[in-house]
């Protein structure tokens, strides 16, 4: 689900950074603890380290943004190119209300948004973890905006217009376990962040939260458990998938991957549920229906279909629990835009491994052996007899599609 992925996303100018290192104390050393898990549940390693780096939290990795590339800082306790020097009250300033060390207002690829509902406390236990990190000397360029995004004055008025500060508070009607959840979610987790579709400034649209977006060639889909796409989905079957990436529907890969890789399937075993909770009492719209794709494009996809996918997936789409996807259950089957199917389709995706499912099983990539009209047709197949969409893909879905994921920094 963030950074939700997905995604997520992460956190592109900063995310939560160190300070001054302080005595050893057992007060310190449970502070140091409680940061580390809500690092974890911040997914902050996901940006701010780089891929195949043996540096957790050293920056460098680039983060793509709708106005342009950003590259995640290094959050390291070293001084001069980390956040060694900085004191509490910058640290705090960053994560909970988006501004640098010099004042500067930060860009929402880092979500502040989302991580403004911490208390102070929490920003600093987690800088008490990350004064325990190994200091990495790496600098690193993060604005890499094109003129006129590069100028972060513009983050004054987008504040103004769209940044609310102020700590989670509980819902009094609610469950411990359901505001439990709703703070994962809506603080550390920063799950909107990816699943909430965005304004053409790249804010949240608040009155659609959690009802799907699209970035980095990904679909972050619709997660509320009403009539949107987990309605069928059980507290359990969430809090698997959270848990060991996956379940008896699906399984998670790509940004999604990342996410249960590096944070959720580290969480505890209740925070899972209660996000599950959480989620499952979330009202969403339900997907809807348009014109019936054509009859000969369907037969072309289902033959092709039948022919490549249905090893895996089985001829009624129910795929093997725990291991191949149920196309009837998966969320971005169903999705409005069908980037996920496309992008799986013509590169493969590898699912994600962890400790309690250590298979992580791959769909090869078959966009070396289709050409755009025969994808387009099994992406429309798929979508239309399995899943909830009945809008066709057209060959000119999949060569965009091709060409963006050609041009993708990762």
């Amino acid at each position: 689900m963030r950074r939700v992925v997905a995604i997520a996303i992460a956190a592109a100018t900063l995310c939560v950074c160190a300070g001054p290192s302080r005595g050893a104390s057992s007060q310190d050393f449970a502070a140091v603890e409680r940061g580390r898990y809500l690092t974890t549940a911040a997914d902050c390693g996901s940006c701010h380290t780089t891929p195949g780096s043996a540096h957790p939290f050293a920056g460098g990795r680039p983060i793509e943004t709708p106005f342009g590339v950003l590259a995640a800082p290094n959050i390291t306790p070293d001084r001069e190119t980390g956040i060694g020097a900085w004191t509490d009250d910058e640290f705090d300033a960053a994560v909970r209300r988006g501004r640098s060390r010099d004042g500067a207002r930060l860009y929402p690829a880092m979500p502040f948004p989302y991580y403004t509902r911490m208390s102070r406390q929490d920003v600093a236990d987690i800088r008490a973890y990350l004064d325990t990190v190994e200091p990495v000397h790496n600098a690193v360029t993060v604005n890499r905006l094109p003129f006129p995004f590069d100028l972060r004055s513009s983050m004054i008025a987008w504040d103004a217009m769209y940044f609310t500060p102020g700590e989670f508070r509980p819902d009094a009607s609610k469950s411990k376990e359901w505001n439990r959840g709703a703070y994962l979610v809506q603080g550390p987790g920063h799950c909107g962040a990816c699943h909430t579709p965005k304004t053409l400034l790249g804010s949240d649209e608040s009155s659609k939260a959690l009802h799907g977006s699209v970035l980095q060639g990904w679909t972050a889909p619709e997660i509320t458990g009403k009539q949107g796409s987990l309605r069928d989905w059980s507290v359990e079957d969430i809090a698997a998938y959270l848990k060991t990436g996956h379940n008896k529907n699906a399984a998670a890969a790509g940004l999604m991957g990342e996410v249960v890789g590096r944070s959720t399937s580290h969480l505890t075993d209740g925070d899972v549920e209660d996000i599950a909770i959480y989620l499952k009492d979330l009202s969403g719209s339900a997907p809807g229906k348009t014109a019936s794709p054509d009859k000969d494009v369907m037969n072309a996809g289902g033959a092709i279909y039948q022919d490549l996918c249905s090893a895996c997936h089985r001829g009624d789409g129910k795929g093997v629990p725990q291991m191949f996807p149920n196309l009837t259950e998966v969320a971005t089957v169903s999705a409005a835009k069908p980037d996920t199917v496309l992008r799986v389709i013509i590169q493969g995706a590898a699912s994600v491994s962890t400790e309690k499912e250590p298979t992580g099983p791959a769909m090869p990539a078959f966009g070396w052996q289709l050409d755009d009209a025969q994808i387009a047709a099994v992406a429309t197949y798929v979508r239309s007899h399995f899943g909830k969409q009945d809008s066709a893909v057209s060959a000119a879905d999949v060569g965009r599609a091709r060409s963006a994921l050609a041009a993708r920094v990762n």
